[in-house]
């Protein structure tokens, strides 16, 4: 019942997805984020976990994110008031720039979880969370809204996360669970799927993810 629920909340917010939404111009948002490579990286492959890779990410969910930061709405330490002086143009135009680029694949590592010692079990563990989910729990495969291949899906806001960092990935799953990550019209679905989701889990499918491509 609780997969079913999240079904029709993701294909709820599918239906409006390609509405009011005007693209911006990678050439022109390539000048423009410049203030973001230090952490985030000039062509949006980020060296340091902490910070999420944004090439390939997804055009309107960055341009969604990049909104909020600069409202208030998503408070990111590291990025308060860096957008204070930019346009809506020019954070349609920094998303179109970041989602052209082609991301680096982190790549999976070899860990131990609870009970797993070996590291091609603990990646087809969350291999498993990743595609099947826990019908147990009522946790919904990632595949729904983030692709088999985990390239997203574009135009409905869900981004790309197939070899993004998995600490960071860890950390945001952790963060939706707390209800600490609130913002934004897919909050709602990713809190449902975080509410249960175990460490375990959370740090299998992280680890799956960031291989994945």
């Amino acid at each position: 019942m609780k997969r079913s629920i999240l079904a029709i909340v993701c294909l709820t917010f599918m239906l409006p997805a390609t509405q009011l939404f005007a693209a911006g111009d990678a050439n022109a948002g390539k000048s423009k984020v410049m203030m973001c490579a230090g952490c985030h990286g000039v062509d949006g492959n980020s060296m340091v976990p902490a910070f999420p890779k944004l090439a390939g990410l997804g055009e309107k969910y960055m341009t969604q994110q990049l909104r909020m930061v600069k409202s208030g709405e998503r408070v990111i330490l590291e990025m308060t008031g860096i957008l204070n002086f930019s346009s809506d143009q020019d954070l349609q135009d920094m998303a179109a720039y970041y989602d052209s680029q082609d991301r680096q694949i982190s790549g999976a590592k070899d860990i131990e979880l609870v009970g797993i010692t070996e590291s091609q079990e603990a990646l087809d563990f969350g291999e498993n969370v990743y595609r099947g989910g826990n019908m147990k729990t009522g946790v919904a495969a990632c595949t729904g809204c983030h692709s088999p291949s985990g390239k997203g899906n574009g135009p409905a806001g869900y981004p790309g996360l197939g070899g993004q960092h998995a600490d960071y990935i860890e950390k945001q799953l952790l963060a939706y669970r707390r209800g600490e990550r609130n913002s934004g019209s897919n909050a709602l679905i990713m809190q449902g799927v975080a509410a249960n989701l175990s460490d375990k889990e959370i740090k299998a499918v992280a680890n799956y993810i960031s291989g994945l491509n």
